[in-house]
Parts: structure tokens; C-alpha cells; sequence
């Protein structure tokens, strides 16, 4: 058992209850005083653990981002993590049931933060820092989509040699490597009103303009390109009795490449009403880029895979539909890997949970891989 392992593995009941601490302090992220409370406890993990003062970039929409820097050599590695969740106060409670940790935001993400705390208490306590300077950048707002945080995300970044994210693993353990970039469009349909009894001639019905659109807009799906186009709400209308004058359509978009992301751009902003006399106004576009795998995501993955040999296990890389903040640094052209958190299952899932026996060895994970760059 290498001296990483060792230690980890003998802090695990503190890496445990570190967590359990951190997920406690419940952060949905549309509650802005809810997210800084937990920021305060992050900080005192910071401070506890690594000895480091939080730098925070004060929010007046969402909750404060902060920055951790250990360390002060000349290679650079930049570590992601956010702290809010998708869950509101009070809608999961904590618990340890088989092995697992069931909770708010304890895979996605609170668990990876903790571990990736340890890990690099770990290299610190051992000595084996070296000639590293690791900056942790742990945003508030990433299950929105980043609208605060990305532009401080690449700021940050492109003073970085490479970026790993402490996001969970795959159901099955893998590391991420690829990911799906992200759109959400906006469709406004204006029709006009009219009585649906007396003269409804004299109308132009938005709710049917909508069903076209919705087809059309399904018609998009190209699978076979790892594109995904999804109207997931949709409303209309004011009464029974009139001839809708307006409907509104939201819509999920998914692709895998950057060239198709603009296509899927052009396409829905090019959209024709196909009633004459309605009026269409899209809105949004791509929240995240695609993460496509390359030859950088690539060589960090060769060196994950070295650092889980050296561990005693095996790790693989797989690409996965949803986003994080790691498109972002990924599209800039810097060395990405994802996945470097908690295993477990059921992100944003009533069931959502970390399998605690395999805190120590990912936390170990992500020490050793940083030894390796």
C-alpha cells in the first residue's frame, strides 16, 4: 500500500465526517443565503485542513465563489468543484444505509470536494507537494449553469497547466473524458386572439403553431451524431373559450461536437412559423461547449490509469451526456479530466449516494495522479 493510501485510508471515518458536515449545510442554488452558509463551512475546511484563506468573488444573484491556493511552485494544476445542489432545504435528509451515504449534493458534488481536500492534505502531510502550486476553484451556482462563475472559471484557467474536476464518476466508476456540450433555447409563438365560439376565423392560434414547431424541433434529434434535441416544457393560452394569442416552448439541447452545436444554433434560430401571421422569437443558445476527447484529456488519462495501477486497481474513461464546468476549460484548448470524485449512483435522484468505502481510494486516486503531472 503506497504512503497515500496508507494515510487515506486511515483518515476515512474524517473524510467521512467531513462530508456529512459539508452536506448538512444545505445549498440550493437559487438560495443565495443558503450557498454562502455552506461556503462558510467549506472555508473552515480549507483553513482546517490546508491551512488556506478562501479568496471569494462576491455575488449578488447567487452565492460568493471561492478560491484555495497550496502551494507555490511553478507547476500549475487547477482543481473544479462546485457546492451547490439541486435540492431544496429540508427535501433529503442524511443517512448511511448499506454502506452508502444517501443525500443532498453528497455525489454531486460535496463528495468530491471533500475527497479532493483530502487528497491534497494528503500530499501536503507526506511531504510530496513538490514544486506544485494547486488552486481550487469552487463555484456556487454550477447546477444553473455557471452564468456567474464561467467567466471567472476561464479567467482562472488559462493560467493553468491542466484542470481536474472533482466531479462523480460514472455508475460504473469511470472517469470522464468526454462529455455532451449543453443548449437551452427559448421559442415565443405570437399568434392572435379571437373568440373560440364567435368568430374564431379571426384568430391565429399559437397553441397550434406550437404543435408544429414541437415536431419540427423533434425532427432535429441526430442520434447517430450524438445530437439531442428535447422540448421539455411548454404552456399556451389564457382561456378555453379564446383563440390563443401566445405559447412558449423550453428546449433541451445535447451535442458532442462543436461543429454540430453551431448547426443546432443556426437551425433553431432559423425556424419559419408555418401559420401565416405568427411571429417567432427564439432566445438562449449553448450554456457549455462539448468536451470532446483529445490527445490532452488523453495523456491525463494515461497517467490516471498509471496512478490507479500503482493503487492496486483499474479505472476507464467513458463519455457521458451531461455537462460541467470542465467544458468549459476543455474547449479552451487545456488538458481536462472529469470524473475525479465519489463513485455511487443517482445524481439529482431522490436515491442520490456515495459509496463510502470508496472515498479513501478515489481521494488516494487523485493524489497520486496529481504526483504524476
Amino acid at each position: 500500500m503506497s504512503a497515500i493510501s496508507s494515510y487515506l485510508t486511515q483518515h476515512q471515518s474524517h473524510i467521512l465526517a467531513d462530508l456529512e458536515l459539508l452536506a448538512k449545510a444545505e445549498s440550493p442554488s437559487h438560495d443565495k443565503a443558503a450557498v454562502d452558509a455552506c461556503g462558510q463551512v467549506l472555508q473552515k475546511l480549507f483553513m482546517e485542513h490546508l491551512g488556506a484563506k478562501a479568496e471569494v468573488f462576491p455575488q449578488t444573484e447567487y452565492g460568493d465563489h471561492l478560491a484555495f491556493d497550496i502551494g507555490n511552485g511553478s507547476q500549475h494544476t487547477l482543481i473544479l468543484g462546485h457546492f451547490d445542489t439541486v435540492w431544496d432545504v429540508g427535501r433529503l435528509t442524511l443517512r448511511q444505509e448499506d454502506g452508502k451515504l444517501f443525500g443532498p449534493g453528497v455525489l454531486d458534488m460535496k463528495g468530491g470536494l471533500v475527497q479532493a481536500i483530502w487528497a491534497v492534505k494528503a500530499l501536503k502531510e507526506l511531504n510530496l507537494l513538490g514544486d506544485r502550486h494547486i488552486r481550487f476553484l469552487c463555484n456556487a451556482d454550477e447546477e444553473l449553469g455557471s452564468p456567474s462563475s464561467r467567466p471567472i472559471i476561464e479567467e482562472q484557467a488559462k493560467h493553468y497547466q491542466q484542470v481536474l474536476v472533482a466531479e462523480p464518476t460514472t455508475a460504473s466508476g469511470a472517469l470522464k473524458t468526454g462529455r455532451k456540450g449543453t443548449g437551452r433555447f427559448y421559442v415565443h409563438i405570437k399568434g392572435r386572439a379571437a373568440h373560440a365560439g364567435n368568430n374564431p376565423e379571426d384568430g391565429i392560434s399559437a397553441i397550434q403553431e406550437m404543435s408544429y414547431q414541437i415536431q419540427y424541433l423533434h425532427s432535429l434529434n441526430a442520434p447517430q451524431n450524438g445530437t439531442t434535441v428535447n422540448v421539455g416544457i411548454v404552456s399556451g393560452g389564457s382561456k378555453i373559450n379564446v383563440v390563443a394569442e401566445e405559447a412558449n416552448l423550453s428546449i433541451d439541447v445535447r451535442v458532442t461536437k462543436l461543429d454540430e452545436a453551431e448547426r443546432i444554433h443556426q437551425t433553431i434560430y432559423g425556424s419559419i412559423a408555418k401559420l401565416d401571421g405568427i411571429k417567432l422569437t427564439v432566445t438562449g443558445g449553448m450554456v457549455r461547449p462539448p468536451m470532446e476527447r483529445n490527445a490532452a484529456s488523453a495523456g491525463l488519462m494515461a497517467k490516471a490509469q498509471d496512478a490507479a495501477n500503482a493503487l492496486g486497481f483499474e479505472v476507464t474513461d467513458a463519455a457521458v451526456g451531461g455537462g460541467s464546468d470542465g467544458n468549459f476549460t476543455a474547449a479552451m484548448g487545456i488538458p481536462t479530466l472529469d470524473g475525479l470524485g465519489s463513485t455511487g449512483a443517482g445524481p439529482h435522484a431522490e436515491y442520490e449516494h456515495i459509496n463510502i468505502a470508496d472515498m479513501a481510494p478515489r481521494s488516494a486516486l487523485l493524489a497520486e495522479l496529481i504526483t504524476r503531472l
